[in-house]
């Protein structure tokens, strides 16, 4: 379950409010939605709240987190809408546009990137340079350059931050213009070593936007549409994916 959905299980259960809601008009709904959110997480950042698929219901962003809240704000759903008849996920594509806004919003300035810029896709990786299949995925750069793959990067030191991971992730950034990270890089990914540097860099903010997305590895590829896709994938088959085609 994701660690935001939890916090907030938690803090409503703390609240316990006896309180009984009645059902609100639509003109109402989002004020008695924000009011009730506010009582039991009153840090909570709301994105925005609109009706969801289903009647009575209305969707609640919080940056890249999604719930399902009642018109009169009295119960929460976590979890996704399936429309049973057409099998379609109902709440995926809410979450990859969350998703591809968020990690536009950090701005290429902000990341390590190989690829042209005119390439078809682009996907953006997140990265730990001790992590073994990331090392993988480093290796076959050239190779995702041929399928039409721009890769843009982000440091998600999974050991967190101080460990030897989050000291090279700082020392990459730090190597000095976009060429020389994206050589640094390479390097460090191949296990060379690299010269320990520090400076202003992006490290804390990629961590941060990784644990929003509730990431628990590496690597993890958000497409150009936002989609996640967990771990390793190879070139071939990663472009086949982007474009909608089969993969075996």
């Amino acid at each position: 379950m994701n660690r935001f959905i939890q916090r907030l299980l938690m803090a409503a259960a703390l609240a316990c409010s006896t309180s009984s809601l009645t059902l609100a008009a639509p003109d109402q709904a989002e004020h008695k939605i924000r009011a009730a959110l506010k009582e039991v997480a009153p840090d909570l950042k709301i994105t925005s709240i609109q009706p969801a698929p289903i009647q009575g219901l209305y969707e609640v962003m919080a940056g890249p987190n999604l719930m399902y809240i009642t018109a009169d704000g009295r119960h929460f759903i976590s979890g996704p809408i399936v429309d049973l008849k057409t099998r379609e996920d109902l709440t995926e594509p809410r979450l990859a546009q969350a998703r591809k806004q968020l990690v536009d919003a950090v701005g290429e300035d902000a990341m390590v990137i190989f690829g042209d810029k005119g390439a078809k896709h682009t996907v953006t990786v997140f990265t730990d340079i001790e992590c073994g299949y990331c090392r993988k995925l480093h290796s076959q750069i050239a190779d995702y350059e041929k399928e039409g793959i721009r890769v843009r990067y982000l440091f998600f030191p999974r050991a967190g931050k101080g460990s030897e991971s989050f000291d090279e992730a700082v020392s990459v950034w730090c190597a000095g213009d976009e060429e020389a990270r994206r050589t640094a890089l390479t390097k460090a990914k191949a296990g060379e070593s690299i010269p320990s540097k520090t400076c202003d860099n992006p490290v804390d903010e990629h961590m941060a936007l990784a644990a929003d997305f509730g990431l628990r590895g590496t690597p993890a590829i958000i497409t150009d549409r936002g989609e996640l896709i967990p771990g390793y994938v190879e070139p071939k088959r990663l472009a086949a994916k982007l474009n909608g085609q089969p993969s075996d």
